[in-house]
């Protein structure tokens, strides 16, 4: 791990560190070494490799090592440079004790003594490492130890000391040089400034101190339990960088918070939504008639209610009825497909099912007992308006969220009203609503940003203004629906940030009372942040990171204008929250390092329900002693802590992904994928980096016989997960390549920009300019070589984001408006190419987007219905 990411091209900056070994220490260290029968150089050696292997996670160690190559006495009066380079490995992955890593490193030096007339140039030449320019051949780390003692150069009435010579190069990344010296062990660092900060090096050099006298204290100690930390270390990353401690309403529930409010503005406008609006006291009277309704049916503490709706003011009305009458809302979302839907019923077993006419009748086998929210309301509005009294505390079940499960389903986090309300107090307190704030609520209801979205502007008074999907769906109808509510602060992914700036070419001019921008979902890209700020140079930029197992969020950095930042941070944690980034024996590793994250405090979820096994192995028992009694989350995220104290996303440690802010479980979608009769097994990878749409692609090996059709798999599919968890590209292979270790490597995996979705229809190739200047756009945004106008753009691996490219760069180039709905309606060349020289209006109505994504979806139902399997080959 460096500092800063390694340029393309090797760098040869250097910088230097002096230092010195204790002499007691140093004196130790020999004795060790004699006591094993082990040369000085093996022991410094061993701790060297020991060091770097903990701070990279790596624990198989090469590193280069000069020899004289003077092995004969012959030799040893000759004039001349007989120096070769050894690269000495050891491997360390079974966390041996100190003993047996040593006698690893003695064994590994001796062989390469053995072969020390073997050059370095020749050892590259037989095993061909793949070249970079960017770093040396087979090792980038040399470890030199001067056993010669430097004869002291006597002059008349001097005293001369030999002084380093710091030369400003570096020949590797890092090269430590140790010697004996009067009074112990004495040596520098050399190292690659472009790589490494100096405070870096400086801490490097006490970690190998504290590693060597780990080492001659207990030679049984195993190498990842040996502390790398000072006590000063220790403390900054436990407590100083942790000391988030804040006030919050502890003991209070989200519906009491609201009625609160509610006593404050009784008849400021509270929800706005298609021409329709509810004030706060007409919200809060609505809510307490379906809570009383909903105790008579069985809603009370702990008792799940399940919502099923779209969004609108009638799902708000549902969540405050059922937290007022003590229940917790399972959130599930209308365009999940019903396979699904059934499945989390049955899981979370709600006692009333709140949906509204139109969408019960997907669910026919329904076992719940339903509550049509629309065609009930003449019997609910019976109900007193008086405010209820729900006995729930802060420490009892508000709602239950599903993400994707590993184990091939999906799992529901246990939500408790104490988490989410510190989470909205700390966004209050440190973000402050004015009162002539407009809010909107754009996120799927079953999704955890959404409780932000519709609780932060209720508990303090603000509008919110509800948007159906055709609209969020389309950037350029979003913008102008921000623009034409004033919407002053917004919680969004970074991929839909990049297609509203894509599809507007000065954002400012258009939103100019949008000042709060808040990103969560997936990783914010440095170029993204600075495209934001460019275009909006008065608007606050927050980066969150978090899950809904706490609850959202659980750090946050406000993007600066700073030309050092080489990322951008997830930052610090937010108010009564604790991030720790842990090695595997959840020991803290140093700043710089990688680790991964675990987060505490007031957020934490009660765990998975139903799943006490999946609960104990990612909420664990937080093994620092000030926090005693508390759980730790085991995030599966990796990160590092940097100078400042704020948080560097990495990656993840498992099979867990992000696409669009969707948090995906690979397994969940491959388990789906093996229950197909023609599959036999299925990888699953993601090709796009932060500059480009990340996609999804499937490599399938199937069974003898036809193949399945691309159409065919994704129809499979569509009755199962939802739309954002269906692979963009499928990819057939014959066999999975395969490491030594029998694993799939997944670097060896084809390229999946070299194939391309099949199409269930004959290719035609585009004629008119229309159809070329469609095809030409696809082509580049699918990356395909080749496009029919019967194909369609969903079923090649486009989707919704990418949509909104092709809109912009056909209104670019055709010089007419078209909306992202159109392109839904007309999603093959051929279909919208008629469309475009019909000269059919550009403009539609709300009410016509709705018609026609009706229409739409009883297409593709009835297409569904008729489709029958196909046999064509995919290769």
């Amino acid at each position: 791990p460096t500092d800063r990411p390694r340029p393309a091209v090797q760098s040869f900056a250097g910088g230097t560190e002096m230092f010195e070994l204790p002499g007691e220490l140093s004196e130790k260290v020999k004795e060790l070494s004699q006591r094993r029968g082990l040369t000085l150089f093996m022991t410094l050696l061993g701790a060297y490799q020991v060091l770097l292997g903990r701070y990279s996670g790596e624990m198989d160690v090469l590193v280069g090592s000069p020899i004289a190559n003077r092995n004969r006495s012959e030799l040893e009066g000759l004039i001349g440079l007989f120096v070769n380079t050894l690269v000495l490995r050891t491997e360390m992955k079974d966390n041996p004790r100190v003993g047996e890593m040593l006698k690893r490193v003695q064994e590994a030096a001796l062989e390469g003594y053995a072969h020390q007339d073997v050059p370095f140039e020749k050892l590259v030449e037989e095993l061909h490492p793949q070249r970079q320019m960017s770093h040396s051949p087979l090792f980038q780390v040399m470890f030199v130890l001067q056993n010669a003692p430097l004869p002291r150069v006597k002059l008349k009435g001097l005293t001369t000391t030999p002084v380093p010579l710091d030369s400003g190069t570096a020949k590797f990344d890092l090269t430590i040089y140790l010697m004996g010296g009067e009074r112990g062990l004495q040596g520098w660092l050399e190292y690659n400034t472009d790589l490494f900060e100096a405070t870096t090096i400086k801490r490097m050099v006490g970690h190998y101190e504290r590693l060597l006298e780990g080492m001659v204290r207990d030679v049984e100690q195993k190498i990842q339990e040996i502390p790398l930390l000072t006590t000063g270390e220790r403390e900054q990353l436990l407590v100083e960088w942790n000391g988030t401690e804040a006030e919050y309403p502890r003991e209070k529930c989200l519906q009491e918070l609201f009625e609160e409010q509610v006593e404050r503005t009784p008849g400021a406008v509270a929800l706005v939504c298609e021409g329709y609006q509810l004030t706060y006291e007409q919200l809060n009277a609505r809510a307490n008639q379906l809570a009383r309704y909903l105790r008579k049916l069985g809603v009370r503490r702990e008792v799940c209610a399940g919502l099923l709706m779209e969004r609108s003011l009638e799902m708000v009305v549902a969540c405050l009825g059922v937290l007022k009458a003590g229940g917790a809302y399972v959130a599930l979302d209308p365009e999940s497909p019903v396979e699904r839907l059934a499945y989390m019923l049955e899981d979370s077993k709600p006692v009333v099912l709140l949906t509204q006419e139109q969408i019960s009748r997907r669910l026919s086998a329904n076992p719940v007992r339903p509550v049509l929210i629309d065609r009930d309301w003449p019997e609910i509005a019976k109900q007193s308006e008086a405010n209820v009294v729900a006995q729930t505390t802060a420490d009892n079940l508000a709602y239950v969220i599903y993400t994707s499960g590993s184990t091939g389903k999906p799992k529901g986090v246990l939500g408790l009203h104490n988490g989410i309300v510190n989470r909205l107090s700390w966004m209050g307190r440190n973000y402050p609503f004015h009162s002539d704030e407009t809010c909107c609520q754009k996120t799927a209801f079953s999704f955890v940003d959404s409780i932000a979205e519709i609780f932060e502007p209720l508990l303090h008074g603000i509008c919110t203004v509800i948007l159906p999907n055709a609209i969020v769906k389309d950037p350029l109808r979003l913008v102008a629906e921000l623009a034409k509510n004033g919407i002053s602060r917004i919680v969004l992914v970074p991929s839909l940030l990049r297609a509203m700036l894509d599809s507007h070419r000065a954002l400012q001019d258009h939103l100019p009372r949008l000042k709060l921008w808040v990103l969560s979902g997936e990783a914010l890209p440095l170029d993204l942040a600075a495209r934001f700020q460019e275009a909006m140079p008065g608007a606050t930029l927050l980066n969150l990171y978090g899950s809904t197992e706490v609850s959202a969020d659980a750090t946050a950095y406000e993007m600066r204008a700073e030309a050092s930042r080489y990322c951008v941070p997830i930052g610090r944690p937010i108010d009564n929250m604790q991030v720790f980034i842990l090695d595997g024996n959840l020991v803290p590793v140093p700043v710089g390092i990688p680790g991964e994250v675990f987060v505490t405090g007031a957020g934490i979820a009660r765990g998975y329900l139903n799943a006490p096994e999946l609960t104990a192995e990612k909420f664990v028992p937080n093994p620092f002693g000030f926090l005693a009694g508390t759980r730790l989350y085991k995030t599966g995220d990796v990160a590092r802590s940097l100078l400042d104290g704020n948080i560097e996303f990495l990656g993840r440690s498992d099979l867990q992904i992000k696409i669009r802010g969707f948090r995906i479980e690979e397994a969940e979608i491959s388990t789906a994928l093996r229950y197909h009769p023609a599959v036999r097994d299925v990888v699953l990878a993601t090709v796009g980096d932060g500059s480009t749409e990340k996609q999804l692609v499937a490599y399938l090996v199937c069974e003898a016989g036809p193949r399945p059709a691309i159409g065919e798999l994704r129809r499979f599919l569509s009755d199962k997960l939802p739309g954002y968890m269906i692979p963009s590209h499928f990819v057939m292979i014959n066999v999975f390549p395969l490491l030594p270790n029998g694993k799939i490597d997944k670097n060896g995996l084809p390229s999946a920009v070299l194939y391309h979705n099949a199409s269930e229809n004959p290719y035609v190739p585009p004629a008119t300019e229309t159809e070329q200047t469609i095809a030409a756009i696809w082509r580049k945004l699918l990356k395909l070589e080749q496009v029919g106008i019967r194909d369609n753009f969903f079923d090649l691996g486009g989707h919704s984001l990418l949509m909104v490219q092709v809109q912009r760069e056909l209104q670019t180039l055709l010089g007419k408006e078209l909306s992202v709905v159109e392109l839904f309606e007309y999603p093959t060349i051929k279909s919208l190419s008629e469309h475009l020289s019909n000269g059919a209006s550009m403009h539609v109505t709300a009410l016509d987007v709705q018609e026609r994504m009706d229409k739409q979806k009883r297409v593709l139902s009835r297409k569904k219905r008729q489709a029958k399997p196909s046999n064509e080959v995919h290769e």
